[in-house]
């Protein structure tokens, strides 16, 4: 039997023969506005003045608010989807904003990383060694985020997996890709439910089990002076759910005396770690076959995906006792009574982690952040946090409450957030790429989407969903970078912790590539560029297009100007082939992409 290890990443493909660029779309590039520009001056976020009670209360129910225009519509699914569509906008339009995620709601999951793994044979025990891959995990979390499926449920999936954090890099087990695939599934099929239903189940994921040492973690020895590891007890306090310091309902720091007040200490890090002991992976019934031309013995890929067990008789091999701390455990005030099994000093420890009344006002900035601005008002986070600890109906926790309240909370729809210096956030380079291949509509020409690790700042995004460098996500929720007027105004800036002179290339680059396609790492990705292909004689009406689909229509006209004039730079008459008028889309595409208009999303 084999279980960790530090296999060799197989399964990659073969890099493709590279096409052609039709033209150094990147070299255009630097006529318009870029990333460095946007460090250098750009506010990067922040937020508008809005009223309103920080009270318990949820808002009182009010009349159905609709866009007035296209570029409002736009921009609302920009903030609460991954990409926009003139069929999106039509529909939010007509059925308004609330109505319209409330619908996206109720759409079950179509997508799951299991089928994605079944159908293409990369959860099979064969000569291609899939059990070693960590690769396969890469194509199946870009094969969801760049085609099908709810995109609404998708986009809120992502922003949950940049705050419950597991990475592929970092779980060395057999099965890395369905291991990482079952915690996408859950991030999935939690999106609208209940958070602590969700904190119950990544709690016992066995990719979280393997991330942060839960797996095997076991009681405290006197005879040996072992002691539980601290790594979950500390991170579900401090990142998954109430944060270092205590938080007024509006998620600003409480003080004493002039200084903030620590959430935890030292010893409840120690009393809350003896609740995450005696656990492992749950293997009874599960098969065992011998690889081939070898001697391990590799476990069904099921074991990466049931929640980890304390019952020793469903271990392999199977003991008659287990490992889990009979001692009191005491953390936050809490005292779970010596003797407490396993399953119920969990529900008692994660209970009263749902129940603190940080974890409201500390969930509801982060989400605000990740969705719609980087310094949300504290009146905000406020209503925010009261739909989390009541969706109107005496149910706290209720995630759906929670994202339509910040989807549909008037400083994130007011027109005037547009104009705000201080309104807004960086994309970040994965949203930005998941954008642009949806709205041209991507496909495998595969059937696999074989796109890897995309981590690379120079050559790729510097960023690869899922693949975090640390529990700390890829960028810090009070992130600021120094030197900036971003600093100069005390706003906050996460995203841009991933910007650097080689990202800002290596971002221009990239996007050049998957432009001409048939080049690595994007070799496999196919676009349609049909409808822009079809109106690209008009360059105004290509480029409105353009601007409502990739900004809503927040391109500013001294940049419009200048973008429309590199397309017509590339004449087109009536008898211009189709790979001509491909060029001019190309081009357009390529410097909306690299301005701070679209960078900086509003």
């Amino acid at each position: 039997m084999y279980l960790p290890g530090d296999d060799k990443d197989e399964g990659r493909p073969a890099e493709a023969v590279q096409a052609p660029a039709l033209e150094p779309i990147a070299a255009r590039a630097a006529t318009v506005s870029t990333l460095a520009m946007a460090v250098a001056a750009c506010g990067g976020g922040g937020s508008s003045s809005s009223g309103g009670s920080t009270g318990g209360g949820p808002p009182p129910v009010a009349t159905v608010r609709k866009p007035q225009t296209d570029a409002e519509a736009a921009r609302f699914l920009l903030q609460a989807s991954l990409s926009v569509s003139t069929g999106t906008i039509a529909e939010v339009r007509s059925e308004g904003y609330g109505p319209w995620l409330d619908r996206q709601f109720a759409v079950a999951n179509s997508q799951s990383a299991r089928t994605f793994f079944a159908d293409r044979g990369y959860d099979r025990v064969d000569a291609s060694r899939f059990y070693n891959s960590a690769v396969i995990g890469d194509y199946m979390i870009w094969s969801q985020l760049l085609s099908g499926g709810n995109p609404v449920r998708k986009r809120i999936a992502f922003a949950l997996s940049e705050f419950f954090v597991v990475s592929i890099s970092g779980i060395n087990l057999t099965w890395r890709g369905p291991a990482i695939g079952e915690y996408w599934d859950t991030l999935n099929r939690h999106a609208f439910g209940n958070f602590r239903d969700l904190l119950q189940d990544i709690t016992l994921n066995p990719a979280m089990g393997v991330f942060l040492n839960t797996r095997g973690n076991r009681a405290a020895d006197a005879r040996t002076g072992r002691v539980p590891d601290e790594n979950y007890a500390r991170e579900v306090m401090q990142l998954f759910t109430i944060g270092l310091f205590e938080l007024n309902p509006d998620g600003t720091n409480r003080l004493s005396n002039g200084n903030p007040v620590e959430t935890y200490g030292s010893a409840d890090v120690t009393g809350l770690a003896r609740v995450f002991t005696g656990y492992d992976f749950d293997l009874a019934g599960l098969a065992f076959t011998t690889e081939v031309g070898g001697t391990r013995q590799i476990p069904d890929p099921e074991y990466a995906r049931r929640p980890m067990t304390a019952d020793p008789a469903r271990w392999v091999p199977a003991r008659t006792t287990g490992f889990h701390s009979t001692e009191a455990k005491t953390f936050l005030g809490l005292t779970i009574p010596a003797g407490t099994g396993a399953a119920e000093s969990l529900r008692l420890a994660l209970d009263h982690l749902f129940n603190h009344p940080n974890v409201g006002p500390f969930f509801a900035r982060q989400m605000i952040q990740r969705l719609v601005t980087s310094n949300p008002s504290p009146a905000y986070v406020g209503r925010v946090a009261a739909v989390f600890a009541n969706n109107g109906q005496g149910r706290r926790g209720d995630l759906a409450a929670v994202f339509k309240a910040i989807l549909t909370d008037n400083e994130a729809l007011d027109p005037a957030g547009v104009t705000n210096p201080n309104f807004g956030k960086l994309r970040e380079p994965v949203l930005r790429f998941v954008q642009f291949a949806r709205t041209f509509g991507a496909r495998s020409n595969s059937g696999n989407w074989q796109i890897g690790d995309l981590s690379d700042a120079a050559t790729a995004l510097g960023q690869s969903p899922l693949r975090s460098p640390s529990v700390f996500n890829f960028f810090r929720p009070g992130y600021f970078p120094t030197n900036t007027e971003i600093a100069n105004r005390g706003l906050l800036a996460p995203e841009f912790q991933l910007v650097n002179e080689t990202s800002v290339a290596g971002y221009v680059n990239f996007i050049e590539r998957a432009l001409t396609g048939g080049r690595a790492p994007v070799a496999d990705l196919a676009l349609d560029f049909a409808a822009e292909v079809g109106i690209a004689q008009d360059a105004g009406a290509l480029l409105d297009r353009l601007d409502l689909l990739l900004t809503g229509r927040q391109l500013s006209s001294g940049v419009r100007d200048t973008i429309r004039t590199a397309m017509e730079d590339v004449p087109l008459t009536a008898t211009s082939t189709n790979a001509e008028r491909l060029r001019r889309v190309q081009i357009g595409v390529a410097l909306i992409l690299a301005s701070t208009d679209y960078l900086i999303q509003k």
